[in-house]
C-alpha cells in the first residue's frame, strides 16, 4: 500500500471469536444487565491524512514467538522479587530522568528507593533468566530531553551518561520516554523543532556507546514522531534502523470526565471517535504507513483505568488527555468519588494523575468479582484456535458492568444519590479486563506485531490474569500455576 495526502487505509483482521469466561459452576454470561454484546470481529475502515510517505506492505505474518512485557515502577510498593518472571520476557524500570545540560549528573531520579530497586530488579530478572530494561523520562521527566539533544556536544554527553548507567546497574537495554519529540507535552517540557532530527542523531550515537547485543526502544504515541512542521513524519524508516522497536502507548486517551470515554480503545468499530488516530489500530496504521515495520511495534496495554462523577450509561468517543499514567512521581488524587452503590471506587492516593485506578484496586474495593478460569490442563489454547477460557470478572458492591463496542472496552457504572442526583451522579470507570486485553493481544499477533507491554506490572491481580489474558492472545504457552 502507498500512502498519499489522503490515505484511505483499509485493515480487515481475521475474525476473532471471544475468549470464554467461566466459574467454578459453568459459564458465565459475557454481559451483565443490559450490557450491549462483544463485537465479533475485529476489522474496520480507517481514514488517515498523512504527507506522500515511503512505500509500505500489509502486515507481516506473526512474528515466531512474540514476547511479553511489562513496567515496574519505582513508585510502588510492590517488590521486584514479586514479579513472576516466568509470565515475561522482558521487565522494564520506570523511570530515570533526564537533567538540565548543566547538571553535574545527566541522569537523575525522582525517588531515592530507585536505584536500589532497579539493582534488584536486574538481579530478579537475570536470576530468572530474563532481561530488564531502564527506561528514561516519562510523562513528567521529558523536560529536558530536547536541550540535552539540541547540539552534538550535548547529545555526545547525554549518551556517555546513558551508557554509564546502563552499565553500572547491569540492564540489557534502554528506553527513551520522551513526551514527545517536537511536541510540548507537559507544561514546562522544552520543545523544538528539529527535536525529531536531533533524537534520531543521539539513538544513532548511543549505539556507538552502548555494548553490542544492547537494546534501545522507544515509547511513542499512537502517531509518529513529529516533523519540524509539528505533523507527524511521513517517513520514519531511519528510525527503524537505530530502535529494536517503539512501544505504542495506547492509553490515556480518555481521562476522568462528566462525559467519560474509553482508556484504551482497540480501535474505532463505530467510526464516531473525534480522534480516530487513537485507537490500537489506528497507531498500526499510522507508524507502518510511514515504514515502520510491524515485527517492530510493540503494543502498549493499561492495568489501569479512570474513575470518573458522571451518570453516563455510554462511554463518549474521544478526546485525548493531558495526563500520562507514565509519570516519573508517585500519584496524589483523591478524586472520583462519589458512588451510590455498595462500595465506591477510589482512585490511588498518591499522585497527579487524577482520578486513576489500578485493575487490582477495583477488585480489592469490591467493584469487580473474580470467577477463576478452569484447571490449566483444560484450559490451553493459542492466539490461532479457539480462544482460551480466561477468568471472569463480573460487577459487584452495586456496580453495573456495560461493554463498549465500539472501542471493545468494558467499563462500571454506579446509581446516582436518589436524593441528591445532580451533586451525587454516580461513577463510571473505564478500564480493561481479561477480555478486553486478550483482544488487543490477539489483535497484535495477527498484525504481526512484535509483542505486549503492560503498564505496569503491580496493577494486575496476584494471579496475574490481565498478564495471563495477554499471553493467551499472543499465542504464548500457559504458564503453571495461572488462574490459581
Amino acid at each position: 500500500m502507498r500512502t498519499s495526502t489522503a490515505l484511505s487505509l483499509a485493515l480487515s483482521l481475521a475474525l476473532l471469536p471471544l475468549p470464554l469466561v467461566t466459574s467454578a459452576t459453568g459459564p458465565l454470561a459475557h454481559v451483565a444487565h443490559q450490557e450491549p454484546p462483544h463485537p465479533q470481529q475485529i476489522g474496520v475502515q480507517i481514514n488517515i491524512n498523512a504527507a506522500q510517505g515511503p512505500t509500505s506492505t500489509p502486515a507481516a505474518p506473526p512474528v515466531p514467538t512474540p514476547l511479553m512485557m511489562g513496567y515496574y515502577p519505582d513508585w510502588t510498593a510492590f517488590a521486584p522479587e514479586q514479579i513472576d518472571f516466568a509470565r515475561f520476557d522482558w521487565v522494564d524500570f520506570a523511570f530515570a530522568v533526564p537533567a538540565a545540560p548543566t547538571a553535574a549528573s545527566l541522569l537523575t531520579w525522582d525517588d531515592p528507593r530507585a536505584p536500589d530497586l532497579l539493582a534488584r530488579l536486574v538481579a530478579a530478572a537475570h536470576a530468572a533468566g530474563r532481561r530488564a530494561k531502564l527506561s528514561i523520562g516519562g510523562w513528567t521527566g521529558s523536560a529536558h530531553f530536547s536541550a540535552l539533544l539540541a547540539t552534538p556536544a550535548s547529545r555526545s554527553a547525554f549518551a556517555s551518561s546513558v551508557a554509564g548507567v546502563c552499565a553500572q546497574y547491569g540492564v540489557d537495554g534502554v528506553e527513551f520516554d520522551w513526551e514527545y519529540p517536537g511536541e510540548a507535552g507537559a507544561p514546562g517540557n522544552g520543545v523544538a523543532r528539529a527535536d525529531s532530527a536531533h533524537f534520531l542523531e543521539f539513538l544513532g550515537e548511543l549505539r556507538g556507546a552502548l555494548p553490542r547485543g544492547a537494546v534501545v526502544t522507544a515509547a511513542v504515541q499512537s502517531a509518529p514522531f513529529a516533523g519540524p512542521d509539528g505533523a507527524p513524519l511521513a517517513d520514519v524508516r531511519a528510525f527503524a534502523g537505530v530502535l529494536d522497536w517503539v512501544l505504542v502507548m495506547n492509553y490515556d486517551v480518555w481521562g476522568s470526565s462528566a462525559n467519560p470515554g474509553p482508556n484504551a480503545p482497540l480501535y474505532d468499530r463505530c467510526g464516531n471517535a473525534t480522534q480516530p488516530g487513537a485507537s490500537a489500530l489506528a497507531a498500526f496504521a499510522q507508524w507502518t504507513a510511514a515504514g515502520f515495520p510491524a515485527a517492530q511495534l510493540v503494543l502498549g496495554v493499561p492495568a489501569y483505568g479512570y474513575v470518573s462523577r458522571s451518570a453516563a450509561t455510554r462511554l463518549v468517543q474521544r478526546r485525548g488527555v493531558s495526563v500520562s499514567r507514565r509519570a516519573s512521581k508517585k500519584n496524589k488524587s483523591k478524586s472520583g468519588a462519589d458512588a451510590q452503590g455498595d462500595v465506591e471506587v477510589k482512585p490511588e492516593d498518591e499522585g497527579d494523575d487524577g482520578g486513576q485506578v489500578m485493575f487490582a484496586e477495583l477488585v480489592a474495593q469490591g467493584a469487580l468479582l473474580r470467577h477463576p478460569p478452569p484447571p490449566l490442563s483444560s484450559s490451553s489454547s493459542s492466539a490461532d484456535s479457539d480462544p482460551p477460557q480466561l477468568a471472569a470478572y463480573t460487577a459487584a458492591g452495586g456496580y453495573t458492568r456495560r461493554w463498549d463496542a465500539c472501542s471493545s472496552t468494558p467499563f462500571l457504572t454506579s446509581p446516582p444519590s436518589p436524593s441528591s442526583p445532580n451533586s451525587n451522579p454516580g461513577q463510571v470507570v473505564a478500564y480493561d479486563d481479561p477480555q478486553s486485553v486478550w483482544m488487543k493481544a490477539a489483535f497484535a499477533r495477527r498484525a504481526g506485531m512484535l509483542g505486549v507491554n503492560v503498564f505496569d506490572v503491580h496493577g494486575d491481580v496476584p494471579q496475574w490474569d490481565l498478564v495471563d489474558a495477554a499471553r493467551a492472545g499472543l499465542g504464548l504457552p500457559a504458564v503453571p500455576g495461572a488462574g490459581d
